[in-house]
């Protein structure tokens, strides 16, 4: 009987795990919300008209004369009378809406006059007073963005320069974003075979994704998970695998990409199309974003029907420690930008329409919104270049083993050993194999340090660089032995 058939500790199906790989899956799915409109009410007034009336005085008098009372008799006929007629005379009103018709009719010639003579003689002379004005405190004027336009024409200044100025120019920040960074987003279309559940048959699976032009010569950077279905092994293809990438402008005509390189570790991948003068996007710097930034995210959520979707937030925190797996956490930048599946290997960027971000995650379930998050450009570029140079990533430090990731404390109780790291592998003429770390090992301590899972280990390992030693402790057959394990460099295989 083989001396390591003896310390599996009740593990007979092994999840095997490299020291350096992991696995990611991304379930599809996104909201569909109901628009709402308002109705405007008009309000109506009446008017009203009073009138006014007039009247005239007649006044009448009349005087008899007649004789006195010494008089005893009289004739009426021949008595004389002296009659008065007598009429008011009415007021003439003045010509009061005259007047003011002809005030108004002056008031607007001097006014015109005015405000013309002004227009054609002193808005010339202060002019490049307000302009510098307003260029100090960051308002650009028409004079500035016509003569910037005219300079490109010109050629006087080349067209990168002049793409900061619209951005900053525009009515809308967000509307010169996406026309600048739309061109650099495209899809990802993933095909392969997928066992089914009924009688282990194979069926036709499909998958989809963003993606970011890094280089004008057809290098597409996006995430790992979303094309880790179609591969086996490190950059190779399934057998019935394809991945396609589809340019914004060019919908009906798919590119077949291959696999330059890919790291599950940091969830990245660099995929090559047989492309040249496309638009690459221009990079930022992560290391200088500010929480409270604008954030503009461009992807595909909900596959490539909905290509080129554009979402706005702000950068709402920054090196966010999410879990990539049970292992491994990834450093991210969060953002209320809303980011759902499809999303994925898209680009997330600041107010200039500079890449800062790439969408990778989001926290999704009951309670939670708007919690959205992005690899931070500055790490992911250092990964893609080396993944586009060497095919992995160079200079990380490799102990040479692989874990069985089932064995945990519960089990240790259970055969009464130590919790630790059980080793399911060892690569030859690795570090640990040259070091003498058999299957079966379970690696308790590392420089000193108790270890209980593949996290912790790799958490010092890494502290290292290649070609250092670091000091292992391991349980076997119930003795505690010590090696010195000179790492070497993981190759990504």
């Amino acid at each position: 009987m083989d001396y390591n058939d003896n310390r599996d500790y009740g593990m007979n199906n092994y999840n095997n795990y490299n020291e350096n790989n992991y696995n990611y899956n991304e379930n599809n799915g996104y909201p569909i919300r109901d628009a709402y409109g308002t109705n405007d009410r008009g309000y109506g007034y009446n008017n009203y008209n009073e009138a006014s009336s007039g009247y005239g005085e007649n006044y009448n008098q009349n005087f008899a004369s007649y004789d006195s009372q010494e008089q005893k008799s009289y004739n009426l006929r021949e008595a004389s009378f002296y009659t008065e007629s007598y009429v008011k005379p009415e007021k003439k009103k003045k010509g009061i809406l005259g007047q003011l018709i002809l005030v108004s009719v002056i008031s607007s010639i001097l006014g015109g006059a005015t405000v013309g003579a002004f227009m054609q003689f002193g808005a010339p002379v202060i002019r490049p007073s307000i302009n510098s004005f307003l260029n100090e405190v960051g308002i650009k004027t028409s004079d500035t963005t016509n003569g910037l336009q005219n300079a490109v024409n010109n050629g006087a200044i080349d067209s990168e320069s002049y793409k900061k100025v619209v951005i900053e120019n525009s009515d809308s920040p967000v509307v010169a974003i996406a026309e600048k960074v739309g061109p650099s987003v495209v899809g990802i279309s993933v095909s392969y075979r997928a066992q089914t559940f009924l009688f282990g048959g194979m069926q036709e699976a499909a998958s989809s994704g963003s993606g970011i032009i890094i280089r004008s010569d057809g290098y597409i950077m996006t995430n790992n998970h979303v094309i880790s279905e179609a591969m086996q092994g490190t950059n190779q293809l399934k057998n019935g695998a394809k991945i396609e990438v589809i340019l914004p402008n060019e919908i009906d005509k798919p590119y077949t990409a291959t696999v330059v390189g890919r790291d599950a570790r940091t969830d990245l991948a660099v995929l090559k199309i047989d492309a040249t003068n496309l638009p690459a996007i221009e990079m930022g710097d992560s290391d200088k974003i500010r929480v409270g930034e604008l954030a503009v995210a461009i992807g595909n959520p909900g596959g490539l029907e909905y290509m080129g979707s554009v979402t706005v937030g702000v950068i709402s925190g920054l090196n966010r420690s999410i879990p990539l797996d049970e292992n491994n956490e990834l450093k991210l930048i969060q953002t209320d930008a809303a980011i759902n599946p499809g999303n994925s290997g898209g680009a997330l960027v600041n107010a200039e329409g500079k890449l800062i971000g790439i969408n990778t995650a989001k926290i999704s379930g009951d309670g939670f919104e708007g919690l959205g998050f992005a690899i931070p450009v500055n790490k992911a570029k250092e990964i893609t270049d080396s993944l586009i140079e060497y095919k992995y990533v160079r200079g990380r430090p490799s102990i040479g083993i692989s874990v069985n990731a089932s064995f945990n404390e519960q089990i240790a109780k259970r055969y009464n050993v130590p919790a630790g790291v059980l080793v399911e592998d060892v690569a030859p003429l690795s570090g640990a194999y040259n070091a003498g770390i058999k299957r079966g090992d379970i690696i308790i301590k590392a420089d000193g340090i108790t270890v209980k899972t593949l996290s912790e280990l790799n958490n010092i390992k890494n502290k290292h660089k290649v070609g250092e030693t670091i000091k292992l402790e391991v349980y076997r057959d119930g003795t505690i032995l010590a090696y010195n394990v000179v790492l070497g460099e993981d190759m990504g295989q």
